[in-house]
């Protein structure tokens, strides 16, 4: 269990680090932190990614103590920290391809045992991370073989939702309705295609491994506490941290943070822990608020609202937001389910309508 932490600025969502006990302070707050991504990196001005890499692997290397290799995929965050002949990483990193970072993470820990470690608390762990392209989509037979096998590495996603790295074109996690340079705004169904992608924690999830989480880049405390809870087990486990991308979801550069709560409070991102298959902890919405205070902040959605609009798309965005709370139970109060199951099917019948017209 988390120790529980008095908020003294009431009517935020922050805590001054300088108010808590040395021992409740974040890791970023730390002097000690180990700064594994360094300064100097070339990642875009509000990069998630670059947030959610710093965020995490600084709190595994201070679960293990400094002990640490990454093996890297191909993608936004292996490009712009190692530009050649340059690196931004302070810990023993590999650059694998674009598919196969659960395997070279897998061979490093192989490695690791040959060499006579047995699962003390001495050992040097390993983590493997990618983007969702090489996560999702390329990497994907790779990551189901690393969690059949068990093998004892964190894998962790950085999902900005499509691959940007390359042009932002549409990968398996890219949500529906949203546009991009492979899925354009056009025709009677502008987007990202309803009922296509991979929801890869619950596949995850389903290979019933020790761990399972989700967490996001505007909960820093969550996201450090997550990979320390998984750092603290052996075998294969699995974060998936959403990472906006001001660039590839034209959103401002000021709001990455902000669209990362909105995401979570919407109940589009549900955020949440599972063991051997089972969910174990959800994260409640604090403040419950409709899809479209998220959607409008993001030009890839902006044919969602442009004159005539798509209030049917909005609607079925609205549900399968309302869909993650009632399955996860996101929200504290029962009445509140009871609307939210109310607006689904609203929502549904106005976009049943809506399709029926000329």
């Amino acid at each position: 269990m988390n120790t529980p932490i008095k908020f003294y600025q009431t009517g935020t969502f922050t805590v001054g680090n300088r108010l808590l006990a040395p021992e409740q302070r974040s890791v970023q707050s730390s002097a000690e932190r180990s700064n594994s991504l360094n300064s100097g990196h070339r990642a875009c001005q509000g990069c998630g990614e670059a947030l959610g890499a710093r965020y995490a692997v600084d709190a595994a290397m201070r679960a293990t103590q400094g002990r640490l290799i990454a093996a890297n995929a191909t993608g936004c965050l292996e490009v712009f920290s190692t530009p050649y002949p340059e690196t931004s990483w302070q810990l023993p990193w590999i650059h694998s391809l674009f598919g196969n970072a659960a395997a070279v993470g897998t061979g490093i820990a192989a490695a690791l045992r040959v060499k006579g470690q047995k699962g003390g608390s001495q050992d040097v762990r390993v983590i493997a991370q990618g983007g969702d392209g090489g996560t999702t989509d390329i990497g994907f037979g790779c990551l189901s073989g690393m969690f059949e096998r068990n093998d004892d590495v964190l894998y962790i996603c950085y999902d900005n939702e499509a691959y940007m790295n390359t042009g932002v074109q549409r990968s398996s996690a890219t949500p529906p309705g949203a546009r991009t340079a492979t899925t354009m705004a056009v025709g009677s169904e502008p987007g990202a295609v309803f009922g296509q992608g991979k929801n890869l924690p619950r596949i995850a999830m389903a290979h019933e491994i020790p761990y399972v989480a989700t967490a996001t880049v505007a909960d820093l405390r969550d996201l450090e506490a997550k990979v320390e809870r998984a750092m603290a087990l052996h075998g294969a486990r699995y974060l998936h941290v959403l990472v906006p991308c001001p660039l590839g979801w034209g959103a401002a550069s000021h709001d990455t943070i902000r669209l990362a709560r909105l995401a979570r409070e919407t109940g589009l991102f549900p955020v949440f822990e599972a063991a051997r298959g089972e969910v174990t902890a959800v994260t409640r919405i604090r403040r419950r608020v409709p899809v479209e205070e998220y959607l409008r902040p993001q030009k890839r959605f902006a044919h969602l609202f442009a004159h005539p609009g798509r209030p049917d798309m909005v609607a079925q965005i609205q549900a399968e937001a309302d869909r993650n709370i009632r399955r996860y139970g996101l929200l504290d109060e029962p009445q509140e389910d009871a609307r939210a199951a109310e607006a689904a099917e609203a929502a549904a019948e106005m976009a049943a309508r809506l399709r029926e017209l000329p």
